[in-house]
């Protein structure tokens, strides 16, 4: 039997709140495609969502179109395995006792970093697209923005 409106809103669907450089806050929810909305303060995005969600999965439902449910924490495990060149490797491993730290903790804080230096750069730098490739000109332009 499918799943209600309200079934579907009681479901921990993941809510991404970002602030916008102008003013304002952004969310959407990260399984519904499209589904997104905005507001003053986090507050009121976070109200304005639902009102979003509850469209969303209205049409969705009237359509016949599949709804995606949230993928539980515990379809992932915290381990997976990066195949890298052997010289990386060791320059890894050399940097892990140089800072008197593990393999796995050097390569955890790396990853965490630098997934927060993506995150952060399209708020923080007035590019036209974060994404592209970086030259050497454009490191030295945009180095000071970066906090």
């Amino acid at each position: 039997m499918a799943k209600t409106i309200d079934e579907y809103l009681s479901l921990p669907y993941t809510r991404e709140l970002i602030p916008e450089p102008e003013g304002g806050w952004f969310i959407k929810i990260k399984e519904l495609p499209g589904c997104m909305s905005q507001g003053d303060t986090p507050e009121e995005a976070l109200g304005m969502i639902e009102d979003a969600m509850r469209c969303w999965l209205q049409v969705s439902l009237d359509d016949g179109d599949p709804i995606p449910e949230p993928r539980p924490d515990e379809e992932y495990s915290g381990k997976f395995v990066v195949r890298v060149p052997k010289s990386l490797h060791r320059r890894l491993v050399e940097e892990a006792e140089r800072e008197g730290v593990s393999l796995n903790q050097l390569v955890n804080v790396a990853l965490a970093g630098a997934v927060m230096w993506t995150q952060a750069i399209p708020a923080k730098i007035d590019t036209p697209d974060p994404r592209l490739p970086m030259d050497e000109a454009r490191i030295a332009d945009i180095s000071p923005q970066i906090g």
